[in-house]
This record gives structure tokens, sequence and C-alpha cells, in this order.
């Protein structure tokens, strides 16, 4: 007697859906770390330039995280066309609260994606949420360090620069526990 499989249709939930959408979320976010380290370049301020250009990568690296589990799960990612991003800045306190504000939505789109996860009943992509969780903990955290040591300098970037150089804001290196990203992490 053959076996035959069948072919099961698949219906896109909410989360699955929101996912897709995250994936356009974390490449606009990137393309926009990419201005704001831009800025800093050309305005002669690398440690400044060079923590966003990380942070540029780092959101590029989630989406992939995301396309991966996507395709994991049997489900097609759509890559997106990304969001306008903000060129234009006149002070450096004023790219960093962009950069807060920033984490501080995709960390509500996260706990949304969390949330409908578990109101679905989708256990493994709730577990996958778990990890963004975390880690948008860590990205208000540092930008809000970043923001409080621009303020307190008074216009001194270069106490913003040796801090950063000090410091290590943000890069405590490669996490074990982060999820694959498709085509590996830059």
């Amino acid at each position: 007697m053959a076996v035959t499989a069948k072919k099961i249709q698949h219906k896109e939930s909410k989360f699955e859906h929101l996912l897709q959408e995250q994936v356009k979320n974390e490449f606009t976010a990137s393309q926009q770390y990419i201005a704001v380290a831009v800025w800093f370049d050309d305005n002669d301020l690398p440690r400044l330039a060079s923590h966003f250009y990380k942070q540029a990568l780092e959101e590029r690296n989630h989406g992939m995280m995301i396309v991966q589990y996507l395709m994991d799960n049997s489900i097609k990612p759509q890559i997106p066309a990304i969001e306008q991003v903000r060129n234009d800045f006149s002070e450096t306190r004023e790219l960093i609260a962009l950069a807060l504000e920033q984490e501080r939505e995709v960390t509500r789109e996260i706990e949304t994606l969390a949330k409908t996860a578990r109101e679905e009943g989708d256990y493994l992509g709730e577990q996958f949420m778990q990890w963004f969780l975390k880690e948008q903990v860590e990205e208000v955290s540092s930008m809000s360090t970043l923001l409080n040591v621009v303020d307190r300098s008074k216009g001194n970037l270069f106490d913003v620069e040796n801090f950063l150089a000090r410091e290590s804001v943000g890069d405590e290196g490669t996490d074990p526990t982060a999820p694959k990203a498709a085509g590996g992490t830059l």
C-alpha cells in the first residue's frame, strides 16, 4: 500500500502576519541607524558613528532571525520594502532621542507579537519571542544610558566619545541563546 502525504492548506495566523510586518520594522530600524551613523561619521564623531553602524547590523540580524524562524516553520517569508528614514538632524541629542524612541516602539511591537502568539496558543511563537523581549530591555536601557550621557555632557561630545570608548555601551558580545539568523549574523 502506497502512502501519500496530503498537502495541508496553511492559513496565516495573526501572529505570522505580525512577524512578516516585524521583518519590515527591523529592516527599517537598521536603515534608520545607518542614517544616524552616517550623520555622526560626517560630523567627525567616530565612536558614535561606530556605535550606530553596529546597531544597524544588529537590527538587520534581528530581521534575519525572524526570516529564519518563518522558513523553519514552513512559512514563506516576504522581504518587504522599508519605510522612509529620517536623514536631517541638527544636534546629537535629537539623534539619540530618536534612537531611544525607536527602541521603545520596537519593544511595543515585540510585546504585541508575544501577546498575540500567546492568545493564539502558538507556544513555539511565544517561546521564540522571549529572546526578543529580553533583547529589548537591553536596547532601551543602553539608549537611555546614552541619552543621559549626552545630556550630562552639556554639549561636549568628546565626553560622549570617551564614554563610548571606555564603556562599550550595548556591546555585550555574542549571545549564544540568540535565534539563528538566515544567512548568518553579520
